[in-house]
């Protein structure tokens, strides 16, 4: 049977507010260029270009061949939610109950559960912009207010406790919280935390999801401040993070998160309904990589900053482009005031239809990302060289012209 001829489906109004990643719309459009036979020099996507470590992989294939083919609990198999917790403690210090772990589908599955959980029509969401686009999108999704919180590159890309706790109302449901960031590379310190976890204390029906994928992507001797480490909003506290960059497993959809005990169940819930649980040799590999050798993790960090300062100073350069240096994640946040380009997105959509350098336009991150560019160095050094090369040559023949 098919359809009527002019059928069309009657509007969902939260389907009509949700949006999207553009960076995926970008390595789309990178992706039919390349098939053209275009060079395209994809500085879009952030994903590592690294294999997934052997051991890893090796642990998923040895669970396929030992019969690990069925459903697991909804919250993920204990040996790898207690490797959460020992991972935790190894690195932090800190104890945690594996009980209150919950293995997903990826990062994002935390962040849409716990927008999906705590917005809806007159609650107010607050959340970093410039910051990961799916906040925002999910948050007017659940026809919740969504509230930027302004990161601003003369304060370092860190966010600010005096203007974040300035934005919480009775409404505020949720603050969303992202350090080392995603689109900046900026990473908050530890005493403007502590302000904020202060100021916290007088807003006690605020959750506050604390997105820290990117946690073991430090430079320069900076520490990684967790939001575990305040034992005071521990009762209000989902953390977000995953395998994903750390262990170059982006295609594994792989990510863990901790809730409170208050908001436990109803996460178990939501996994029971809309994912059932984690494919089961996935969560295997996920052991391997938290309690196997973590060298692979210390080369990847290393070969990082060394394309960290080979874009920051390539951009530097560039003639109107400045570029601050990203202390942490994988990605550089350009400012292009300078150039004479109004529209960010414009400008990159244009070097890679023209140049062949596929970037993402600030506005693509929030109202507060126009006047800049985002260039992911999850790209090989000879790669980021070229693609340098390329915008310096499209930039000096748009003055030109």
């Amino acid at each position: 049977m098919t359809p009527a001829a002019g059928f069309r489906p009657h509007p969902i109004a939260a389907f009509e507010r949700i949006g999207e990643e553009n960076a995926f719309a970008v390595l789309a459009r990178a992706g039919a260029l390349a098939a053209q036979g275009r060079d395209i020099i994809n500085l879009g996507i952030g994903q590592p270009d690294f294999s997934t470590p052997e051991h890893i992989v090796e642990a998923a294939v040895k669970a396929l061949r030992d019969g690990q083919h069925g459903y697991t609990p909804a919250t993920g198999i204990q040996p790898l939610r207690e490797a959460v917790a020992g991972d935790i403690h190894r690195r932090f210090s800190l104890e945690i109950d594996p009980g209150r772990v919950v293995i997903v589908p990826g990062g994002k599955v935390t962040m849409f559960s716990a927008i999906l959980m705590l917005g809806e029509p007159g609650a107010e969401i607050l959340y970093p912009d410039p910051g990961f686009p799916i906040y925002r999108s999910m948050i007017e999704f659940t026809g919740a207010k969504p509230v930027p919180v302004p990161i601003r590159e003369e304060n370092g890309f860190a966010f600010s406790a005096e203007e974040t706790l300035s934005l919480i109302t009775p409404q505020t449901r949720l603050l969303i919280l992202n350090s080392p960031a995603n689109p900046t590379g900026g990473i908050t310190p530890k005493a403007e935390i502590d302000k904020l976890v202060a100021g916290l204390a007088a807003h006690p029906q605020v959750v506050i999801l604390s997105d820290e994928i990117y946690d073991q992507f430090l430079f320069d001797g900076e520490a990684h401040t967790t939001l575990l480490a305040y034992p005071e909003i521990r009762d209000r506290l989902i953390l977000l993070n995953g395998w994903s960059k750390t262990y170059a497993m982006t295609g594994w959809r792989l990510g863990w998160s901790l809730w409170p005990e208050g908001l436990f169940e109803a996460m178990r819930k939501l996994a029971v309904n809309a994912w059932s649980c984690v494919n089961a040799p996935a969560q295997f590999a996920a052991i391997a990589a938290l309690t196997g050798p973590q060298d692979c993790v210390t080369r990847m960090l290393a070969e990082f900053d060394r394309r960290r300062h080979l874009v920051v100073a390539g951009l530097n350069a560039l003639e109107g482009v400045s570029c601050a240096v990203p202390k942490g994640a994988f990605y550089a946040f350009p400012n292009i005031a300078g150039t004479g380009w109004t529209s960010a997105k414009k400008l990159a959509a244009t070097l890679l239809d023209e140049a062949g350098v596929a970037t993402i336009g600030g506005p693509d991150f929030g109202v507060h990302g126009e006047g800049y560019i985002r260039l992911s160095y999850a790209n090989s050094a000879e790669n980021i060289t070229r693609a340098l090369e390329r915008m310096g040559r499209f930039l000096d023949e748009a003055r030109a012209a």
